[in-house]
Order: structure tokens, then sequence, then C-alpha cells
């Protein structure tokens, strides 16, 4: 029988195949697709387990790099902060655009692998149909040649009593009919194959299902981990940030996860498309003859039907027995017109018959199963292992990056802890600290502070100062102009922002307060001898 070559085994399904196949035990297990076998099932659980020590791998990294980060201090902590800072924005950076990559493959692999297990689904319900037409048209056409021909030939006997060439001619009808049921009877029943077919097919409707809405899950979750990362980041909240670094974990465990199932589906699945024939003739040689499957899976051109001989003789006992219907009808009737109805009756169901006879050859024809066949290999082999292995891939690329948001995680961290402590050696009472505006919410609210200004009138000197009463006066700019030319073109420093009026800077600690002190008293000092009352 020549080879087939329709169906050829793409190159990603060669390679999975060469993947080495080691039972718990570490032997070698050979590498033919058999579900069944036990040692053929430990091959496959061995690479989910292989998955998993990578997982364990990655989480002993995991944990002493935390440690470490963790337990080391580190020296010039002003230098240091700003790499940390500028490092730590860059790799969350970095990490949140694999992850996005990562995603947008996990899609694309989704896709792919959920378009092929629909194709196969459709293929499967196609050759459903086709099986199932062929067992209602065998049925019907025996239910007829046993049941309705039978009774219309035992009334004519009856009307055709007196005529022993008439009885004749029923009785080689009866055992023309007789011999197409034997031919129907070489027809496969089809209905244990299609219920297994069905079940299959809801079987994998159902687990493909569930499979993709649990990816979908997983990428919106990757992407809710980014979220929180950035607006962690961005806020400088340790709250987002913890929550980031739990979910990340999570993440991380269940992207090792799905690349064990993605690896030990891929695997197995590439072991069915090297060689499918080989286990279908295997799984269906106890209901099916192995010429009829080879017939179905290889269709040949130069190969013979094994159905063409009965249909042969199916055709030729249904023209028989139209031409011996025929005579009658044209014979005997003038002599027995009672027997006129039962002969048109016998004539339709002969005429249904070749009806059926005709929608029987082509349903048995093997093009139409075997294009079926092709197109669910085509499905499996090419669409949906093609979308296990980006798949795999975005499984891949997600432990990369959350197992890099999470080793910035503690960096992070330390940097928001330093930069809240930067904060100790500032007065509470300044209204730029973050900590002050923290606790302005649990604090009363103050009197406000009246400014010590520079007071020059003609009643009294600079060196007779005394706290105005009043708060800082907010008069234009044209005012102090005009104060200025009054008191010979010296400004006042009345409403100045902050020489010479003891206001502090926006941040200072205990020592460069008493340093801004001592300046601003020594420009009190220079401008009071300057402007004598």
């Amino acid at each position: 029988m020549p080879a087939r070559v329709e169906y050829i085994a793409p190159w990603w399904v060669v390679w999975l195949h060469s993947v080495p196949h080691l039972g718990l035990r570490l032997q070698q297990v050979d590498s033919t697709f058999n579900p069944r076998d036990e040692s053929y099932r430990e091959s496959l659980l061995f690479l989910g387990l292989v998955a998993a020590v990578c997982l364990g791998l990655n989480l002993v990294f995991l944990t002493a790099y935390l440690a470490c980060a963790c337990c080391c201090r580190q020296d010039n902590a002003v230098q240091i902060k700003q790499r940390d800072s500028c490092c730590v924005t860059w790799t969350a950076v970095a990490a949140g655009l694999v992850c996005c990559a990562a995603v947008g493959v996990g899609f694309y692999g989704n896709s792919e692998t959920s378009d092929g297990v629909y194709q196969l689904i459709y293929s499967l319900d196609n050759a459903n149909h086709t099986l199932s037409g062929i067992d209602t048209l065998v049925s019907g056409t025996t239910q007829k040649m046993k049941v309705d021909l039978e009774r219309h030939l035992a009334r004519l006997s009856e009307i055709f009593a007196t005529r022993g060439d008439y009885i004749q001619t029923l009785k080689f009808m009866q055992q023309m009919a007789s011999n197409i049921i034997v031919q129907l009877s070489a027809v496969p029943v089809w209905r244990e194959v299609t219920a297994e077919l069905t079940e299959l097919a809801d079987q994998t409707g159902h687990v493909e299902y569930y499979r993709w809405l649990a990816y979908l899950l997983l990428f919106i979750l990757d992407l809710v981990i980014c979220l929180l990362a950035c607006l962690g980041l961005a806020r400088r909240s340790r709250c987002l940030l913890a929550s980031m670094l739990c979910c990340g974990l999570l993440a991380l465990l269940l992207s090792w996860t799905s690349l064990a199932a993605d690896t030990a589906a891929a695997v197995g699945t590439s072991d069915f498309c090297v060689a499918p024939d080989t286990f279908i003739l295997n799984t269906t040689e106890s209901q099916l003859s192995t010429e009829v499957t080879r017939y179905y899976l290889y269709c040949s051109q130069s190969g013979s039907s094994p159905f063409q001989q009965a249909l042969t003789i199916f055709q030729r006992s249904l023209t028989t027995m139209q031409i011996q219907v025929a005579g009658l009808l044209q014979f005997a009737v003038p002599l027995f017109p009672t027997a006129e109805k039962d002969l048109l009756r016998i004539q339709l169901l002969l005429n249904s018959s070749e009806s059926s006879l005709h929608q029987l050859t082509a349903m048995l024809d093997c093009r139409g199963l075997h294009k079926d066949y092709l197109d669910a290999l085509a499905g499996v082999c090419y669409d949906g292992l093609e979308g296990l292995l980006y798949l795999g891939l975005f499984s891949l690329l997600a432990a990369l990056a959350f197992s890099t948001m999470i080793c910035a995680g503690p960096r992070a961290w330390k940097h928001l802890t330093t930069r809240d402590r930067d904060y100790d050696d500032i007065d509470d009472d300044d209204p730029f600290n973050p900590q002050a505006r923290r606790i302005a919410a649990h604090n009363p609210p103050r009197g406000q502070l009246h400014s010590f200004c520079s007071y020059s009138s003609g009643m009294g000197s600079q060196t007779s100062l005394q706290p105005p009463a009043q708060t800082i006066s907010n008069a234009p700019v044209s005012e102090y102009m005009n104060q200025a030319m009054l008191f010979g073109g010296n400004p006042r420093y009345e409403n100045m922002p902050l020489i010479g009026r003891g206001s502090p800077p926006p941040t200072y600690s205990p020592s460069m307060r008493a340093t801004y002190m001592s300046v601003a008293d020594a420009h009190l000092r220079h401008y009071g001898s300057e402007l004598p009352a």
C-alpha cells in the first residue's frame, strides 16, 4: 500500500517526541503513545516532577537572595540610596515589560490551543454524523427488506395461490431480499464507535473550556500584579508593595504548575502525532477489522473499498427485484386486479431502497471520513500543539518576571523605610514634613505663630523691636514699593518669605535651625544700624 502524503508531522512534533522518556525510577520507557500503559503515564508524570524540581530550586534561590538582601547592611547611605532607587525602578520596568510580553504570548498560545481543540471536536462531530447516517441507512433498509417487503410478498402469495409461475417469482424476490440483508450485514455497525467518539468530544469540550478559563484568569492575575507593582512604586505604598509580593509568589507557583502541565501534555500529544495511525489501529482492532480501519486512515486511490462487493451485489439484487415487480404489474394485474396495490407498494419500497443505496455508497466512501481525520490531526498536531509550546514559553517568561519582582521587593521596601527614617531628624512643626502631615489628623490645630519682623516707624528705633500683634500682611507689590520710597529707598523686609523673619526652611534639622537663626539675627542687626529711628 502506498505511503500517505497528506499528513506530515511538523518539526516541533519530532523535537518533542525525542525528549527522553524516563520512569519514576529513572529507567528508559518506550515513547510510543499508549496512555493505558502505567509506565508511559509515569514518564509523563516525571516531566511534571522536573518542573516541580525547578520550582523548588527557584524558591531556594529566592529565599537565599531575600535573606542576604535583608541581613546585609551597606554604608554610604546617600549614594547607595540613590543608586538603589534607580536600580529598583529599572528592574520593575524590565519585569513589567517581560510580564506583559509573557501575557501577550500566553493569549496567542491559549487561542491557538483552543482553535486546535475545537477543530478536533468539530471533526469528531462530522465523523459521528457520517457514521450515524450509515447505521441509520443500513438499519432502515434492513427493516424494509425483512418486515415491509415480507408482508407484501405474503399477501401476494395468497392472491397468486393458483398460479405456480407467479409463486416462483415471489420466492425469487424473497431470495433477493434475503441476499440484500446478508450484504448489509457485512457493513460494520458503528454504534459503539460513535458512542466513544461522542463521549470523547464531550469530555474534550468540558476540559478545554475550563483550561481556557483558567489560563484567562491567570493572565488577568499577572496583569493585576504588574499594576500593583507600578502603583506601589509610584505612590511609595508599602501596603501595595506587600500585596504585590504575596500575589507575585502565588503567580510564580501557578506559572511553574502550568509549565509542568503544558510540558506533559505537549510531549504526550507529540508522541501521538508522530504515529497516529498505529495508535488508532491498535485501539480499534477489537471493534473493526484492520482492512476497514486502514481503508479510512489511508484512503488510497489505488486501493479498493472493502464494501465494494457488498454494494455491487446489493445493486444487482435490487435491480432484479425491480424487473420482477415490473413484469408482475404488466402480466399479473390484468388477471388479479387485487394484487396491484401490493405490487405498487413493493415498487415504491424498492425505489426508496435504491435511493438509500446511493446515499450509503457515498457515506461509505473513504474521502469524507478521511478528510475529517486529517482535520482532527491538523487541529491537534499543528494548532493545538503549537499553542501548548507558546503557553510553555509564557510560563517561563512569567516565572522570570515574578522572580525578578520578588527580588526587587526587599530593595524597594528598604528604600521606602529609609526614606521615612530620614524625616525623624526634622521638626514636627514643619508643615512640609510628610510625617507631620500624617500626624496632623490626630493632633489638635495649634494657634497661628506670628513672625518676628523688622518694624520701622518714626516712633521707635530698630533696637526696641517687639513682635507685631497681627499676622503677616498680604499687601500687594505696589505698597511695598511705596514704602521703600518713603524710607529712603531701602526696601522693607516685613513680608519677605525667608530672610529677616525667623521663618524656617521647608525641611531642617535642629542644627540647621540654630545656624539659620544666627544668620537671621545678623541680618536684623545690619539693617537695624542702617535704618535708625
